[in-house]
């Protein structure tokens, strides 16, 4: 069986797409996806075994200049590779009218997604050839379960999913450093930025601890903060700039995660670490952190300036015991 993915961003909503594919490997062993996602993201589906090809598309980037020669050309030649296959099945899990129209309907084979009552978007419902109920107050994470389940045939496992991508990064190097944590201080939204403060202080706090602590970075803007957070405090490392996958494999290895609610939280729970997430406005109960050592330290006023440092650490220290 081949399938055809279409969950082009975020990078929370592609990663928790990864354990939908392991239950249909689970229950067809020879399956095999295709998967369109955003180019950004391009590296994410190539670590899970299931998938064999990924076709990256720049619908960001299309959209600032949508009819100039070069963006005409580049979409001819995504078409173009969407259509080289015959799908026995396309799954649609963005739900957005934008990735429906842009995407799914130019692919071959019959089309799943969500139906008019519960599609993100219900107008991208009508470009889906079978449309599935996928009750909304479940975790974005089961919900996608069950839309694989219900295109391809089998029942959601009850047992709680599996990213599978973990292993990737399990080295057998001998360990030399000395156990470190990464603190995940960067994100889009700045209601959902934890003052840095508050980033100091925590950081002042496990300074006798022995643990060590990295930061990164991925603008000129966040390493300017990394660098202000990690200023007179010897056990603090401003990480170079990395790949998504060396970041990966940065966080692999962590012994635990402190984050505020960004993408890279989402890497943390898809590679089993131990991570407290940090959450203000947003709510974690629907697309929160999804797996082993997860926690959600929430700011009761949803103002994240009333999320003590202090309270972080009690957090900390009862997720390792």
């Amino acid at each position: 069986m081949r399938v055809l993915i279409v969950k082009t961003s975020s990078m929370g909503d592609v990663l928790h797409t990864l354990p939908s594919l392991t239950d249909a490997q689970n229950r067809f062993p020879d399956i095999r996806f295709d998967w369109v996602v955003e180019e950004g993201f391009a590296q994410i589906p190539s670590w899970h075994r299931a998938v064999d090809r990924v076709i990256p598309v720049a619908l960001r980037r299309w959209r600032k200049a949508w009819f100039s020669a070069a963006v005409r050309q580049e979409r001819k030649a995504f078409r173009d590779r969407l259509q080289e296959v015959q799908y026995d099945a396309v799954i649609d899990a963005q739900g957005l009218l934008k990735s429906a129209a842009l995407v799914t309907r130019h692919a071959k084979g019959v089309k799943h997604g969500m139906d008019w009552q519960t599609a993100r978007e219900p107008l991208a419902s009508l470009f889906y050839q079978q449309r599935h109920h996928i009750p909304r107050q479940m975790h974005a994470v089961e919900r996608t379960r069950m839309l694989f389940a219900l295109s391809l045939g089998y029942t959601r496992p009850d047992t709680q999913g599996d990213y599978a991508i973990a292993r990737r990064f399990v080295t057998n190097e001998p360990v030399t450093d000395s156990p470190y944590a990464i603190f995940l201080h960067a994100t889009t939204r700045d209601d959902k930025h934890w003052p840095e403060a508050h980033w100091r202080e925590l950081i002042g706090l496990l300074q006798e601890s022995g643990i060590h602590i990295k930061l990164p970075w991925g603008a000129p803007h966040e390493e300017a903060r990394a660098k202000r957070l990690a200023q007179g405090f010897a056990h603090v490392e401003v990480l170079p700039r990395m790949s998504l996958e060396g970041i990966a494999r940065e966080l692999a290895g962590a012994k635990y995660v402190v984050s505020v609610d960004t993408g890279l939280s989402h890497l943390a729970a898809a590679l089993d670490r131990p991570n407290i997430t940090l959450y203000g406005p947003t709510d974690p109960g629907l697309i929160g952190g999804y797996g082993q050592h997860q926690h959600a330290c929430c700011a009761e006023s949803k103002n994240l300036q009333d999320l003590r440092p202090g309270k972080v650490l009690e957090a900390l220290r009862t997720l390792q015991g």
